[in-house]
């Protein structure tokens, strides 16, 4: 039973990932269907953002509620009628209705699954459940171009996933007796903590703001890199566009790889290591950037930051209850998730001005400036006396 548990919880997050590739691939169509400019594509994205920042910060108060397993059946639930309502939309406001609910579902599920994981389950697993979340990334555009490739229309990619989500949500359904079962053998969702901590006595917690830090920092640095790496390999290297794409995409596939191989080093290193792992390499891939060797040096630095990038996220949430206790890992964890969101939101469309006001290519600067602060913040927390 505990083994079909992760199976679907491994499922849960794949489906997290199927949707996150969608619009980009889409829009080109999409935006000449309901004729707006092609940037109206970003108020959508704000508004998924802005939905996931507010459903990560009350996250902690509604799994107290209602515990992990209907959590994730009703945020997934809530995905699956959002992509519906954008397979049928036929007005351009329609399509910013129907992203509130695909926000907040989305962040309900990515936190109370991450803190579920962290609490009852190796580290390993952690490295694996994100690495599912690459291959639902991976998987959508192919699920859009067979929509498209067939004689169908952006709307039927959206349906498909749509009907994806919603068979999971009957899934996740009629598994809510298996997390009980698994509660009730185990010491707890969330620990001795009775009470939902407010956002004041949370960042209070010793150690809460370096790791709070630390994630929008380290957010910031993997959607700046996938963002720009495009843009900086033609504009500055001097690639064509489209080998210049196809190489950019190799940052993502390095994250994706590289989780898939975190989960068998957990094995023999700590969170912590592995971090710390992960954070040399990103240095080292931004210094081969900069080298001298033209389209080689920057495509080797890129893949080495995007491998550089795949143990961190898991391995940070997994040792969250390890540095503040499993009593306050909810909280932590629905609050990381928000300044890892901020981060998104934030700091990506900030190096676009740089590029476009100064030069494509400080992007290794920037890089290495974020990389730099997470650094200390995480070293800064390791100081800090573990809870268990």
């Amino acid at each position: 039973m505990v083994h079909l548990l992760l199976v679907i919880i491994y499922l849960s997050f794949i489906s997290l990932g199927l949707p996150d590739a969608l619009l980009g691939g889409a829009w080109p169509t999409m935006c000449v269907q309901f004729d707006v400019p092609v940037s109206y594509a970003g108020a959508i994205s704000i508004i998924v953002s802005a939905g996931t920042i507010i459903s990560s910060l009350l996250n902690d108060r509604m799994t107290r509620s209602l515990g992990t397993g209907k959590i994730t059946a009703i945020s997934v639930g809530m995905t699956a009628v959002a992509l519906f309502g954008f397979s049928v939309s036929s007005d351009y406001w329609m399509l910013l209705l129907w992203a509130i609910p695909l926000g907040l579902g989305a962040g309900s599920v990515d936190a109370s699954l991450n803190n579920y994981v962290a609490l009852h389950y190796a580290s390993r697993h952690m490295s694996w459940l994100h690495c599912m979340w690459g291959v639902g990334a991976s998987v959508g555009p192919y699920i859009l171009g067979y929509a498209l490739s067939g004689g169908g229309t952006w709307n039927m990619g959206y349906r498909y996933i749509s009907i994806i989500q919603i068979l999971l949500t009957a899934v996740l359904f009629l598994s809510l007796p298996l997390w009980k079962k698994r509660m009730s053998s185990g010491s707890g969702e969330n620990g001795a903590q009775s009470r939902a901590l407010s956002l004041k006595e949370i960042i209070a917690i010793p150690g809460a703001k370096e790791i709070l830090v630390a994630f929008f920092c380290y957010c910031a640095l993997e959607q700046t890199a996938g963002l720009w790496a495009s843009t900086y390999l033609v504009r500055h290297v001097g690639m064509d566009e489209e080998t210049a794409a196809s190489l950019a995409s190799l940052f993502f596939i390095g994250i994706t790889v590289g989780r898939a191989a975190s989960g068998f080093l957990t094995y023999k290193l700590s969170d912590v290591n592995m971090i710390r792992l992960g954070q040399g390499i990103i240095l080292v891939g931004v210094i081969v950037m900069v080298l001298p060797l033209g389209e080689l040096a920057a495509m080797t630095g890129l893949i080495l930051v995007g491998l550089g990038c795949a143990p961190i996220y898991p391995c940070v949430i997994h040792a969250t209850p390890v540095h503040f206790g499993a009593e306050n890992s909810q909280a932590l964890i629905g609050v990381q998730m928000a300044s890892a969101y901020i981060g998104t939101l934030a700091m990506p469309p900030l190096f676009g001005l740089i590029a476009n006001h100064i030069t494509p290519a400080l992007l290794p600067a920037y890089l290495a400036a974020i990389g730099v602060l997470m650094i200390v913040m995480c070293e800064r927390l390791n100081k800090k006396p573990v809870h268990a």
